[in-house]
Parts: structure tokens; sequence; C-alpha cells
């Protein structure tokens, strides 16, 4: 029997995802046909971006699984109409892609290195950088992405500490999670990741109150979502000097409308949602590999938990 995934994204994403779904359903023995139209009684799963035509799945009685080419899944999970399992996408290129992103700008902002790129006055200013084991980086958000940022890190030697909302444990790294936890992990970021997913529970996690918690002069990292900070208190920080700096990647909205004051401020580094792009071929043999899970019988990876919304 021929299975029926039809890709339901961008024209811009069939182009770039058709070829490599196609050749990673070969690899794993998948005899499935790829299309962007098909009768919803045929359609035994679907390839999915948020920004889709497709809101109503009501008409798709006989679909298995919804395989999103997102990792967050904010714009979809609320959806009343889509009542089969929803899997995130949790790709290993994607992975690397926020490792290297994150280490980048730690390393950026561990050596100091802002002082040297940006020297207008052409200052000889000395200084003694610390060595890694005597930073401390926490990472809010100990998922995939969050640990595998946590590990790398650790493997240079910094001290992480993370928190998440229910309790981890994880080689290395100094873990917290609850509500009681979150202040105390907010005191050891000298260098703080957010990588949290977007909840209502998470929204302005870094508000005028944790951000007060945080170690005068720490420097604050968002690759993850924007909604996770509330951007009026994180500017009040930056000018009182409570956060002495703020790469970000994700906003509120976006693009980052022109006349935002992050554009201006000189604390602020404004990154276009880069850290973590998507990687075809990776993701690909990520939606084949699930595919070829639900035709066993077998649980499918990065399944959404509905109630958490993540």
């Amino acid at each position: 029997m021929t299975l029926t995934v039809l890709f339901a994204a961008s024209n811009e994403d069939w182009h770039n995802y058709s070829r490599a779904l196609n050749k990673a359903f070969t690899e794993a023995d998948l005899n499935a046909e790829l299309v962007t139209n098909a009768p919803p009684d045929d359609v035994d799963y679907i390839v999915y971006a948020p920004t889709s035509a497709l809101q109503d799945f009501s008409p798709y009685k006989n679909t298995k699984a919804v395989l999103s080419l997102w990792a967050g899944v904010e714009r979809i999970v609320t959806n009343d109409t889509l009542t089969f399992p929803l899997i995130k996408m949790v790709d290993p290129g994607m992975t690397q892609s926020m490792v290297e992103w994150v280490v980048g700008h730690v390393m950026r902002y561990h050596l100091g290195m802002d002082s040297h790129i940006v020297n207008p006055r052409r200052k000889w200013e000395w200084h003694s950088n610390p060595l890694a084991q005597e930073r401390q980086v926490c990472i809010l958000g100990l998922g995939s992405l969050g640990t595998a940022v946590g590990n790398q890190l650790r493997r240079m030697n910094f001290r992480v500490s993370g928190w998440s909302r229910s309790a981890k444990k994880l080689d290395g790294i100094e873990t917290f999670h609850g509500s009681d936890g979150l202040c105390d992990a907010l005191a050891t970021g000298e260098i703080l990741v957010l990588l949290l997913p977007d909840t209502a529970e998470t929204e302005n996690t870094l508000n005028r109150q944790t951000l007060a918690q945080l170690p005068k002069g720490a420097f604050i990292l968002n690759p993850g979502r924007g909604p996770l900070i509330e951007d009026a208190a994180l500017i009040e920080a930056l000018d009182s000097g409570q956060v002495a700096h703020a790469t970000l990647d994700v906003f509120s909205t976006e693009p980052l409308p022109q006349d935002h004051p992050f554009w201006a401020h000189p604390n602020v580094t404004v990154t276009p949602h880069i850290a973590a792009a998507t990687r075809p071929v990776t993701s690909a043999k990520e939606i084949a590999s699930n595919i070829a899970r639900g035709e066993k019988g077998e649980p499918f990876f990065n399944l959404v938990d509905r109630a958490r919304g993540y």
C-alpha cells in the first residue's frame, strides 16, 4: 500500500524539502507519495508548517499524525480541529546550529570581544579574562536544545546550571526546577540563555522581578522565544546596568519593527531569527523515521504534550 503524505507548507518550503523528503522516504523503505493536494480521506500523514493555508484538520478522518517542520508548536497546539498526534521537529542539524550560535555568543561575552571589535577611540586597555571554569552560565529550559547547549558548554569547562519546569538530573549540570527554583537558578546566571517553549506559563519569564534576581551586569542570550522577555523591563534593566548586554534572536513581533527600541539601544544586539534553522536533509530523515515508526505501531518520537503546550 502506498502512503499519502500531504505537504502543507509554503511553496518555498516545498522547493527546499520535497527532494530531501522523497529521498528520506526511499532510504527508510517507505512506499510513500509526497503530494501538495489530496482528498482528505486519503491522507495518511501531514508534513506541516503553521503558515500553511491548512488550518482546519477536521476533514482528515484517517490521518495518523501531523509532523511539524518547526520546533515551536505554539501556533498549532491550540487548534481544536487537530485531534490526532502532533509531532514537533527535533532536528540534529537545527540542534547543532543552536549550539554553535549560543556557544559563539557565550564566548563573545566571556572574552569581552565587543570592546575590541568596536573600539573607535583605539583604547589600549589590558585586562585578564576569567577562565571558563570561573564563569557561570545558566540555561532556562532543559529540553533537547537546552541540554545539548549545556553539555557543550560543560565540555568547554564552563560552570553550567539550568532550570526546567519539572525536575531533571543532568551530569555535570546543576539543575533547578519549579517556581521555587527559578530565583535560585537566576542567581547563577552571569550569562543567561533562554531556551524555554512559548506557553502561557513562560510568557514574560524575564520581567522586572526576575531580572532583578540576576547577578548585576549579567548578559542575556535569547534564541528561544520572543514572548519569554518583557521588552520594557529588559530595557530598564539595561539602562540601569543590571543587565550589561542582551543578544536577541527572537521577538514577539517578527520581523522586529524598525521603530522598536531594541534596534537603537547600544547594549542590545539583534540577530534575525537565525540561531536554529531547520535543515532540510536532516529534518527529512527525522520525519521519515517517525512515519516508519507509526507504520510499525511504535510510539512516535517528539510527541507534543497538549496539556503542557510543547
